[in-house]
């Protein structure tokens, strides 16, 4: 039996709305290009795979035959090739040049001269009718249309698949406008990681601080075998937080406090050979929806950023590429963009 959830809602005053796993944001660029961002977010240590990285190139596709060619072409989602390491760079010119040949297309690949920002991929292709894109190799959704000036409710469906998975979340999704819906249309898939789903203005997401303290202050909790002898060395109390029973550590540190506490529960973890976990969480936008999350019955959290409200919720499935799409009224309108679990792979 399927039961239906209000797990929040979120406001869109840019009118362009990003489906993405929010455990990545620490990767988006913003109005900035791609290339600013430190290639050990993407855990590359490597100088020579950094570079790569760095010098990686966006190519436009160009001619009559443009769409049809990069659509079967079959390599990235969307109507350009975004993020191709600086040394692949010659060989997908050739690859898409030898596709085009023998297909018949007139099309060809137009290196930009600049990284195309994630801010600008968003409000691209939410002006060519909404899909998908990468970033950094993760696809993400967005799409345009949705209404500027109210909020919307995130729902999610949940039902009890049994065979040892239990109750999880079919889908999740935002009721644009109230309209029967007549069909639907795939906007592509959005690839998850972190196992949580976000959904967020794209202007908001610009100013997402995903590591950074938006008050300087940071909590520090531990937990595992070796977490009660930690507490009684540190003299560390319970942490406190919803939804975190027997989970030891501090809150509302100044930074250097934090990382000193931190580091020396680590030292003691190595030196000692102790089981246990150690979490570093500086106030950032993450850290406030993840608090959330972590208090709420359903897995699910919100956090202001400006004018926008944004909505971050656990999957339940932990990590996949799920499919999102519109489902449209009769004249085509978007009545809500949906998140579907049970069509994942």
């Amino acid at each position: 039996m399927e039961e239906i959830f209000r797990l929040g809602e979120i406001s869109c005053p840019s009118g362009n709305l990003v489906v993405i796993d929010g455990g990545h944001l620490g990767l988006w660029s913003g109005e900035r290009s791609p290339a600013e961002i430190d290639p050990t977010s993407l855990g590359i240590d490597d100088p020579t795979m950094a570079a790569d990285v760095l010098e990686a190139v966006d190519f436009a596709v160009v001619g009559p035959n443009a769409s049809a060619a990069v659509r079967s072409f079959g390599r990235q989602p969307g109507a350009m090739l975004h993020d191709i390491p600086a040394s692949k760079a010659a060989e997908v010119e050739a690859m898409f040049a030898e596709h085009c040949r023998t297909a018949g297309f007139d099309a060809r690949l137009e290196a930009l001269p600049g990284r195309e920002p994630h801010a600008q991929r968003v409000r691209r292709t939410s002006g060519e009718g909404g899909g998908s894109f990468l970033m950094f190799g993760i696809p993400v959704v967005a799409v345009g249309g949705v209404p500027r000036d109210r909020h919307l409710p995130v729902l999610a469906s949940r039902v009890d698949y049994g065979d040892g998975l239990g109750a999880r979340w079919s889908e999740m999704s935002i009721r644009v406008r109230d309209a029967p819906v007549e069909s639907s249309v795939p906007l592509g898939d959005i690839g998850v990681d972190w196992a949580r789903v976000l959904f967020g203005d794209a202007d908001a997401l610009n100013a997402w601080q995903h590591d950074e303290p938006v008050d300087g202050l940071a909590d520090v909790a531990f937990w595992g075998a070796a977490a009660d002898e930690a507490a009684a060395t540190f003299a560390a109390p319970e942490l406190g937080e919803p939804g975190e029973d027997g989970i030891r550590g501090w809150t509302g540190l100044a930074i250097p406090d934090a990382i000193d506490k931190a580091h020396a529960l680590l030292r003691w973890k190595e030196d000692t050979g102790r089981r246990m976990a150690v979490d570093f969480r500086p106030h950032s936008h993450h850290w406030q929806v993840m608090r959330q999350i972590r208090a709420s019955e359903v897995e699910a959290g919100t956090v202001d950023i400006g004018d926008a409200r944004l909505l971050c919720a656990m999957t339940s499935w932990g990590d996949g590429y799920f499919p999102v799409f519109a489902d449209l009224d009769a004249s085509g309108a978007v009545v809500a963009v949906r998140v579907s679990f049970t069509g994942a792979r």
